[in-house]
């Protein structure tokens, strides 16, 4: 250290003693503030959870900002001689550390927006930019000898501190018009075409099967203009389907589709779409257009969605924002209350008509316990598509062939399965399926047979659990009433509990891209995930409201993180419905898209069938039919975004074609799921076989019961409490009582002695 550095820390150890002096390190005013804090007082634990507002628990934007990295400056000859003679690193690192404890320069940061966090990461750079000695602008090298030589006041730097801060930290200048964007306490005013009706809102509330979406359908019907909303495509299908088999002109809208009563340039004044479609700019449309008649009717089915995690924020979004003159909405009655809610602050009331079931459902007295006990007219309800097929398999072990429906079937793969399922003539009379059955189609169950009660790690959500067992004995099937229960007798309770139907306290709400794009003009640095966790992070929600997880469209996000595209561009494909998880090659077919936009040339069909390996062969495992799914949701992606870009992917109706072959060829898969999953019809196996499978079933479906069991008390487990496993399979088999002791040491020297003699 020179002899300069050693006077100046002489200096500044006297003026530590005197009555005026700065705290240390150790009393900073931000450490000082929690140590005085009693028990309990301290900074609330905000758990670092992305996708959730700071204020709910989750990140801060401080957690998310990137300080922007500066080029250095050039230094040049006279500056060296001049302004920085006399001055080194040490003693500037001195000052620097010393300005860094004044609580004046705490107290100034804080009134300028610097939080703690910014405050020290400003710090920490604006210090290795002072200790760049020879590349400091004149006027900080001027101020920097004052302060050293003549003694000036270290807080003569805050200027240069503050705008070193700004320069990488741009956001700070922008905090308050970044609040401003981001500020969702008021979605009902994003939607100025409804505030200008006078709307009358009917909720028709009832459980499933009690006729309340058959009445809305009916004012729908009676009305000069109308439009429907459903959850699904294949309601929406379903609905177009049977008014226009009626001779009731009627159009259709989903994300992947548009069919015409007539043609495109004849459009129909009645609407079937999923909810997502909705355009909330109707009644301005039909100003614009004099053939457009204005909204008069408006049926939002499954209103309860709207507290949904995903797509809650497209019910929210139809419930405030449909211009209409009628707004009928349809759903639990547990949902009553928060609509009124939402619509209380823009003095619109609610008339509520309610509905009884039109046939009973009891809940069974204790679970099934076995699938031996599996009678007709039963549908097993899974959530993962391995326990699909790990029950399929199982059944048919039993001499049961099931039909089998999950998700990732295309709609038309779901319909004949349900159709051999319905079928009375049909051998095939138990259903294995997903909460794919839930909503859109029409099926004979009399029982319904929860095989768990947990769905991707949490408990089953109510209205979800609702859904599904509300469809056992529905009004005009051959069962006069439904019956629900469990696999496993012990989640029959945790069921119960499940469906007590608690009330919907708060809904779903997300970002407009208006906004989002606002947002990225005062970070234009920013990524798009990094500006989506920004977004949130800054965002305010009122208390009705959360804001919907937006986990897909990041990961889609970080996948075309790289690859220059447009906002918009980017911020559709990222809203796109094409699944990546765990999908290495929809994850590189999605990529491929990105690139093709990014680099101006058309997504044409004979690009698509390069990516996808066309033609398609026929399912002869079960990784061709998993391989065929992936294929129809590539395709399935393309006809989505083809909608949206029709210049950039001009070849829709050749890619539908594609997905119609694929459908067939997935349709035929599934039809021979016994050879898939390595098994055997029932009815040509022999008698033999069948009375072995069935003496072995009892142990298997324990031995498998216990598996899934395991993993569910896993993943429910909090982080540090995961069940340990057995480290190996023979501990394993001893556990379950399979092997003794002594038999699992001598298999394993028999095993070891023959590892020796292949040696």
């Amino acid at each position: 250290m020179s002899s300069q550095s050693l006077r100046y820390l002489t200096r500044l150890r006297l003026l530590k003693l005197a009555p005026s002096s700065s705290r240390s390190i150790s009393a900073s005013p931000l450490l000082g503030r929690r140590n005085q804090r009693g028990p309990g007082e301290g900074t609330p634990f905000r758990g670092n959870q992305k996708g959730v507002p700071a204020d709910r628990g989750g990140m801060t934007i401080d957690d998310l900002i990137v300080p922007k990295s500066l080029p250095e400056l050039s230094t040049s000859g006279t500056m060296d001689n001049e302004w920085l003679t006399d001055i080194d690193v040490g003693t500037v690192s001195l000052v620097v550390e010393e300005f860094m404890r004044r609580p004046m320069v705490r107290q100034q940061s804080e009134e300028n927006g610097l939080t703690d966090k910014i405050f020290m990461k400003s710090f920490l750079s604006f210090r290795a930019h002072c200790l760049n000695v020879a590349g400091l602008e004149p006027a900080l090298a001027v101020t920097l000898k004052d302060i050293i030589h003549d003694k000036h006041d270290v807080e003569r730097l805050f200027p240069y501190f503050l705008s070193h801060a700004r320069r990488i930290f741009p956001h700070l200048e922008a905090m308050d018009d970044l609040r401003m964007i981001s500020d969702l306490t008021q979605p009902h005013n994003w939607y100025p075409e409804a505030r200008t009706v006078q709307r009358k809102i009917f909720f028709h509330a009832g459980p499933t099967n009690s006729g309340k979406t058959y009445h809305a359908l009916q004012r729908f019907r009676e009305s000069k203009s109308g439009v429907f909303c459903g959850p699904l495509k294949l309601l929406a299908s379903e609905v177009f389907t049977r008014l226009s088999s009626d001779g009731f002109k009627v159009d259709m809208v989903t994300g992947e589709e548009r069919r015409f009563a007539v043609d495109n340039l004849h459009p129909s004044p009645h609407i079937s779409c999923t909810v997502e479609m909705l355009s909330t700019n109707m009644r301005v449309e039909a100003i614009r257009d004099s053939s457009l008649p204005s909204l008069q009717v408006a049926v939002i089915d499954e209103i309860q969605m709207l507290r949904d995690e995903q797509r809650g924020w497209a019910w929210t979004r139809a419930l405030l924002g449909v211009a209409a003159d009628e707004v009928h909405l349809c759903g639990e009655v547990a949902a009553i209350d928060i609509v009124k809610k939402l619509l209380e602050p823009i003095g619109e009331t609610v008339e509520v008509i309610t509905y009884e079931r039109k046939t009973p459902l009891t809940i069974a007295e204790r679970g099934l316990g076995t699938l031996s006990d599996v009678q007709p007219a039963d549908c097993i309800v899974c959530f993962s598509k391995r326990n699909i097929f790990s029950i399929t398999k199982r059944l048919e072990m039993l001499g049961i062939k099931p039909a089998v429906i999950y998700g990732d079937l295309p709609p038309g793969t779901k319909l004949a399965q349900a159709a051999k399922y319905n079928d009375v003539d049909d051998p095939c009379n138990v259903l294995v399926a997903t909460d794919a059955i839930g909503m859109g189609l029409n099926l004979n169950i009399r029982r319904i047979i929860f095989a768990s009660t947990v769905r991707q790690g949490k408990l089953l959500p109510t209205y979800s659990a609702l859904q599904i067992a509300g469809r056992a004995g529905r009004y005009g099937t051959a069962h006069e009433g439904g019956v629900v229960t469990t696999l496993r007798p012990s989640d029959l309770n945790v069921l119960k509990d499940i469906i007590a139907k608690p009330p919907i306290d708060s809904v779903g709400i997300a970002p407009t891209f208006d906004q989002i794009e606002t947002f990225s003009f005062h970070l234009p640095q920013a990524s798009f995930v990094r500006l989506l966790d920004i977004f949130v992070s800054v965002c305010s929600v009122s208390d009705h409201f959360f804001i919907c997880t937006v986990n897909q469209m990041k990961e889609l996000a970080q996948l075309i993180d790289r690859i220059p595209l447009p906002l918009k561009i980017r911020y559709t494909l990222c809203i796109s419905p094409i699944n990546v998880n765990n999908n290495k090659f929809a994850e590189a077919a999605f990529i491929k898209m990105a690139r093709r936009f990014s680099s101006g040339q058309s997504l044409t069909a004979d690009w698509l069938f390069d990516i996808v390996g066309w033609p398609p062969i026929p399912v002869t495992n079960l990784n061709d039919l998993v391989h065929l799914e992936n294929v129809y949701e590539i395709l399935d992606t393309y006809l989505w975004l083809s909608l949206r870009f029709p210049d950039m992917l001009p070849d829709e109706e050749i890619v539908r074609q594609a997905g119609k072959q694929v459908d067939n060829l997935i349709r035929e898969g599934v039809e021979n799921m016994s050879k898939l999953l390595g098994g055997h019809d029932g009815k040509q196996g022999s008698i033999d076989r069948t009375n072995e499978r069935k003496a072995r079933s009892a142990e298997e479906e324990r031995e498998e019961e216990e598996r899934e069991k395991e993993e569910e008390e896993e993943s429910l487990a909090m982080p540090g409490e995961k069940k340990r496993r057995g480290n190996s399979v023979l501990e394993r088999m001893m556990a379950r009582g399979v092997l003794s002791k002594e038999e699992a040491a001598t298999l394993k020297k028999e095993i070891l002695e023959k590892e020796g003699q292949e040696i």
